[in-house]
């Protein structure tokens, strides 16, 4: 029986065909590609910028008074929000003085109008001397004037009392708090700091020599070890500092940088140090960086990986000037490259980059 079995084992070896003998082929691994291009490429220099809020400031007490309430570190405002009260007693206090004052001035200025009134009539028939319609005349007068600046001190009270409570001037979040409640202040005391966190731009100091490299309004690139972007140049201030010789660059972030960067944050700029010229350019994402070399993986015409030696260049954005055996128009893989052999079949995912 043993015998038996055997002899159909051997029988079913010999009935397999080369092809079943043949190892198993590799399943085609999954890649995005895109085109090596010839394009314009300046060389840059990558300097270190840092990140700053556009509204950062010190909020001061409103008026003189003591604090009834102030907002926690950390609170997220918006545009109007109150941040401050302050203890109003005293102030609307004097506000009723003021209207009192405001009150007997009115009267006392009525009366005074009766009386010129009165003395024109008499003068009209040379019944009153000429000297008491001037003295009538002046007091009349003068009244006037302590009416009206009776009514400039209450608008100065009512704008103390509006100013008791301090409002957000726009959105952000309290940073820092410097007194507590019950505190009391003057009114250029600081008593808290608050940042704008939707609105950020880069600070940069850049040598002098590229300066003609740099204008309003281009944008430039910016990273950090978690985020890339453009940010556009807002302002150039071409005060050169004696000692480093450099001057301050300031860019505005665009508004989804802000889930990423933050105020303080140190970050790379590539400044531009000359004008622009003809290279081939890869994906950034294409670069396979070793010890042993750079290179990319090259996908043929049958979707066979091959991997190329590069020399990497200056970058501007996603592309990066590069040297070696590619022509503009080849097809390198951006996703999925890492785990590539050479020779190994693929099969391309989604649209190509151009």
């Amino acid at each position: 029986m043993m015998r038996l079995s055997f002899l159909l084992i051997l029988s079913g070896f010999w009935a397999l065909t080369p092809q079943a003998l043949a190892e198993p082929q590799t399943p085609a691994s999954p890649v995005k590609v895109a085109q090596v291009k010839q394009t314009d490429l300046a060389p840059t220099a990558r300097l270190l910028g840092t990140v700053y809020s556009r509204n950062n400031v010190m909020v001061t007490a409103g008026v003189d008074g003591q604090l009834t309430w102030i907002v926690e570190p950390g609170t997220l405002v918006s545009k109007g929000d109150t941040l401050v009260t302050m203890d109003t007693f005293p102030l609307e206090l004097a506000q009723l003085e003021q209207q009192a004052q405001i009150k007997r001035a009115e009267i006392n200025l009525r009366y005074l109008k009766r009386e010129l009134e009165r003395l024109v009539t008499l003068q009209a028939h040379n019944n009153a001397a000429e000297y008491q319609l001037d003295e009538n005349r002046s007091k009349y007068e003068l009244a006037n004037a302590d009416l009206e600046i009776a009514r400039l001190k209450l608008k100065q009270i009512n704008d103390q009392l509006d100013r008791a409570q301090i409002e957000a001037p726009f959105d952000g979040v309290i940073t820092e708090r410097l007194v507590r409640e019950g505190t009391d202040v003057n009114r250029s005391d600081t008593l808290l700091r608050m940042m704008d966190t939707e609105h950020l731009e880069v600070h940069l100091h850049v040598p002098v020599k590229y300066l003609s490299k740099i204008s309003r309004g281009k944008p430039l690139t910016i990273s950090s070890e978690h985020y890339l972007t453009q940010a556009t140049i807002r302002s150039v201030i071409p005060a050169a500092d004696p000692r480093s010789q450099t001057f301050e660059l300031r860019m505005t972030l665009p508004e989804e940088s802000v889930q990423y960067l933050t105020a303080g944050e140190l970050v790379k700029v590539a400044i531009p140090v000359q004008q622009p010229r003809q290279t081939l350019a890869v994906h950034r994402d294409a670069l396979i960086l070793r010890r042993q070399g750079s290179y990319v993986m090259k996908i043929d015409e049958d979707n066979v990986a091959h991997k190329t030696q590069v020399v990497v260049g200056d970058g501007q954005g996603d592309w990066v000037a590069i040297e070696g055996e590619l022509a503009a128009g080849d097809r390198v893989a951006i996703r999925g490259a890492e785990r590539l052999r050479e020779g190994q079949k693929v099969s391309i995912q989604g649209a190509s980059a151009g």
